[in-house]
């Protein structure tokens, strides 16, 4: 649901941000920007490198569909499926402070 929500907040302007802040606790709204950022970084490699899905989904051994759901938040993979699209994009995750 709160996957929902956040899609929703993040078309819907201002005030549905608003209303997603009172909704959602402190530590959930955290997880979920961390999810939608980590998304649009993958997004943002996949179309840099010139790759579709299926060409990324090739490289790192994983279906399409895996791709496409992970892509558009429905899918929440493991830490090493994220390893292998990561390296499959010849990136890395940063930690660092939380704002």
């Amino acid at each position: 649901m709160n996957d929902a929500i956040r899609e929703y907040c993040s078309s819907a302007g201002d005030e549905a941000n608003d209303v997603f802040e009172r909704i959602c606790a402190k530590k959930e709204r955290i997880g979920i920007d961390l999810k939608v950022q980590l998304i649009q970084e993958l997004i943002k490699a996949r179309k840099e490198k010139g790759l579709t899905q299926k060409e990324l989904g090739k490289l790192c051994g994983l279906p399409l569909s895996s791709i496409a759901r992970l892509e558009n938040g429905t899918y929440s993979p493991s830490l090493e499926t994220i390893s292998k699209v990561l390296r499959a994009l010849e990136k890395r995750v940063y930690i660092g402070e939380l704002a």
